[in-house]
Formats: structure tokens, sequence, C-alpha cells
């Protein structure tokens, strides 16, 4: 359910390697062009949030890779309930407009229709760190296993813990992202992944678009 702040909460989701980080900057850098306020961040972490911080260091680091997965989704929740608590919350009240890189969605794609852990609990979990914190609109940048192996090979850099599941873990974590696409059609908005980055921006800086101008008008 969607807060009932007076700001305007977006998330981008979508598996390793998807795009989403980068369309997320370009609308950033979009709504402040047009003098807009527009607070940018993270999942896991948070933008100044340093409890959240410095659990992402510890859920992505490749030396934790003992990590069990019931471990891998409390972290992922507590970093959750910090960043909501510290930034988020008070940024809507504000009536700012967040742009969020990967949030709740996350952890029912990654630990539960990937990893396999209990739905039920990821979204008690869920629903307990968040209140009634939730985002009003999240853009899915979908692109198969494939395309995701070709574009980490091209990429000069290693990869964190939960890339190192490899193309069949991304496959299962893509699925999740579509039923969860499925299931709430009003709240997403897919766009392919392979299109060039200046085509889905436009694509989605037009949802936004609409979006303010209903909010300006209610």
């Amino acid at each position: 359910m969607p807060t009932n702040n007076k700001g305007l909460f977006i998330t981008f989701e979508g598996i390793d390697g998807s795009g989403k980080s980068t369309q997320a900057r370009l609308l950033l850098d979009r709504l402040k062009s047009e003098g807009r306020d527009v607070v940018f961040t993270r999942e896991p972490g948070g933008t100044g949030v340093k409890i959240s911080e410095k659990i992402r260091n510890v859920v992505l680091n490749h030396t934790s890779m003992e990590m069990v997965w019931k471990t891998e989704l409390l972290l992922f929740m507590a970093s959750r309930a910090q960043h909501i608590e510290e930034l988020i919350a008070p940024s809507l009240k504000k009536g700012m407009i967040i742009i969020c890189d990967r949030f709740a969605d996350a952890s029912v794609a990654y630990q539960g229709h990937a990893r396999g852990l209990d739905m039920d609990w990821i979204k008690k979990l869920n629903l307990f760190a968040c209140g009634d914190i939730w985002p009003h609109k999240t853009f899915l940048l979908d692109i198969s296993a494939d395309v995701f192996t070709e574009r980490k090979k091209k990429e000069n850099k290693s990869h964190d813990r939960i890339e190192k599941g490899g193309a069949a873990f991304q496959a299962k974590v893509r699925e999740g992202y579509l039923a969860l696409a499925k299931a709430e059609p009003g709240r997403f908005s897919c766009h392919n992944g392979t299109l060039p980055q200046e085509e889905i921006h436009q694509q989605i800086y037009s949802v936004v678009q609409k979006m303010l101008s209903g909010s300006a008008n209610s």
C-alpha cells in the first residue's frame, strides 16, 4: 500500500546488470535540472545512513560467502528499517521526491523467489520494516540472464557476493520480479532493459511527468 505522505516515492528494480542504477541516475539528473527537490538513495544501505551502509558492506562482501540465507534476509530488513526511519520517511514528509535503487521488492525476488525462503515471512518482515512507507511507482528494467552474463563479462570489476550466484540464480530473480509486476500492474512500469539508454529514460520520464502533473492538479 502506498504511503500517505505528501512526497513521491519512486523505486527502480531489476536483476543485476539490468541498467536500473543508470536509469535512476538519469531520472535524478533530469528532475534536478527542473529544480525539483529530489533525494537519491539505494538499498542495501542508504545515502548518508551510516548503519545501513555498514550492513551493506557485510551483506555484499565476497568474504561473507558463508552467510546463510536467513541471515542475509534479516540483514537486508535491518538495513531497510534504518533507511526508512532515518532518510525515506522524513524526506517524504517534507514533500520531496525519493528515487531509490532497489527497495522491498528486491527481498521478495532475491530471497523469496531465488533463495526459496518463506514468502509469507518475507511479506511480514517487509511490513514490519516499512510500515506504511511503500513506493508509489516502481520501474522494472527487464533483461534475461544471458544478457546479465554478457554485460558482466564486459565489466572490468569483481562481482559482489550476490552477483556471484551466476546466471541461473539471476534467472530465478527475474521470474520473481515478473511475478511481482504481474500482481501489481498499477504500481509497476516494466521496460526492456536492452533498449538504448536514452529511449528507456524517455519512457520512464514520461510516466513520472504524468504522475507529477496529476499530483500538482490534485
